[in-house]
């Protein structure tokens, strides 16, 4: 089981950047998966969760309006269209998958660092 965020860079505030996190070694279609990220000194934390079956749509507060969430079934793929950047975005961004929203946390991929420049 393998989770593999990828997209992650050096961009100019008000720039865009797509991640993608690809899921191998199993298929995560009944899975809930989730986009986190942690800043330097500060905790993980969740930023969006694409809806999937009685599971609803979800961003944080930080960046509703900006990022946007969707989901791929078939390539076992999830995106994250960030747009607007700000410094404060910068961060390394980790995808995860669970059977549940509870357990969403289960499966971890490998985090990519965006980086957003002023």
């Amino acid at each position: 089981v393998q989770l593999q965020a990828f997209g992650g860079g050096l961009v100019q505030a008000a720039g865009s950047v797509r991640l993608a996190c690809s899921a191998s070694g199993r298929s995560f279609k009944g899975y809930v998966m989730g986009w986190f990220r942690q800043a330097p000194g500060k905790e993980r934390q969740i930023v969006a969760r694409p809806s999937w079956r009685n599971v609803s749509e979800y961003y944080a507060d930080a960046v509703k309006g900006r990022f946007t969430i969707s989901r791929d079934v078939a390539k076992n793929t999830m995106y994250l269209q960030m747009n607007s950047l700000k410094p404060e975005d910068t961060a390394v961004y980790y995808c995860a998958a669970g059977p549940d929203v509870r357990t969403i946390t289960k499966y971890w991929g490998k985090g990519t660092l965006v980086t957003v420049s002023s």
